[in-house]
């Protein structure tokens, strides 16, 4: 699952990480967005790529409102191809969700979570695997995607069963975007990031209520950070 994420990084930065043009995006930092709001989304476009403002939750063209995007706002990539609400997406709107870092709560014994935020060790932005849609709102388009998930590996393992897909490398990137890409290979191609890609350190449970979002949401709390 990958319920929140933090993105403080600028337009310009973004659109020199994907080689994308980002001319249009009106985006200022932030470091709790939840279901339902709003982020730039990468897609192939007229032979190259952009950044759009998307709504996090997926609403496919055939839903009567867009409140079901509330619940689709992650696809399980092991499913993806076949469930009625993202199969016309995954053949032919798939999309990149740029991220400085994304937070996952881990099970305590004492019944409480605990929320952590994971990034590349790095400190360059995480390409998280998505779909989009485009729903025929009466006030216009209204554009929406969703962040595929799989499997925990052996190092996410201790703080969530699920992680994001992660597109770390160029080619399998690059074949995402392309929608003329063979869909069995595309999916044979994700994987989990390379040892020591990431690292995670507990944050503070303010992080918990959406409406917090501040630059020290993403700070750590000791112990000291886990690297990957």
């Amino acid at each position: 699952m990958c319920g929140r994420f933090a993105l403080y990084s600028s337009p310009a930065r973004i659109a020199e990480r994907f080689g994308a043009d980002a001319a249009d995006l009106a985006w200022t930092p932030r470091y709790n967005i939840g279901p339902q709001q709003v982020a730039p989304v990468l897609r192939g476009h007229a032979g190259g790529r952009r950044l759009d403002l998307m709504h996090w939750g997926l609403v496919p063209s055939w839903a009567q409102r867009p409140d079901i995007g509330a619940r689709l706002f992650n696809a399980r990539s092991e499913s993806v191809a076949l469930k009625p609400a993202f199969r016309s997406a995954f053949r032919s709107r798939r999309c990149v969700v740029a991220v400085d870092g994304f937070y996952e709560w881990q099970q305590l014994p004492d019944g409480s979570r605990q929320p952590y935020f994971i990034s590349r060790s790095d400190g360059d932005l995480l390409a998280l695997a998505g779909l989009w849609e485009q729903w025929a709102a009466p006030t216009g388009p209204w554009l929406s995607f969703t962040i595929l998930t799989m499997e925990a590996d052996a190092w996410m393992l201790p703080l969530h069963q699920r992680m994001p897909v992660m597109l770390d490398d160029a080619a399998v990137l690059a074949s995402w975007l392309d929608a003329a890409a063979p869909q069995p290979s595309l999916l044979q191609s994700l994987a989990a990031p390379a040892a020591g890609t990431l690292q995670a350190w507990p944050v503070t449970r303010a992080v918990g209520a959406v409406r917090n979002d501040f630059p020290q949401l993403v700070q750590p709390l000791q112990p000291a950070p886990r690297a990957g």
